[in-house]
């Protein structure tokens, strides 16, 4: 049976992943928790675009119906 989304999240837990969201602003921070909406919590996030940080933001919630796309970031495990 293939994975399930919040499967793949509770794997990323206490992880650095890359967030996504709807106009294409995407986040790099430490996966905290999420919950079955997939509104996530990142702490230490940055702001970055192409590849370079543009703001570091610390703590963040990210509603989930904003979010396209959860990624492991390099350097993850």
């Amino acid at each position: 049976m293939p994975p399930r989304p919040l499967d793949v999240l509770n794997k990323s837990l206490k992880s650095p992943v890359i967030v996504r969201l709807k106009g294409g602003r995407e986040f790099r921070g430490t996966l905290d928790g999420y919950d079955i909406h997939m509104n996530l919590v990142l702490l230490d996030a940055e702001e970055i675009q192409n590849g370079e940080v543009i703001r570091k933001v610390g703590s963040v919630v990210i509603r989930g119906d904003t979010v396209v796309f959860v990624s492991p970031a390099p350097g993850g495990d």
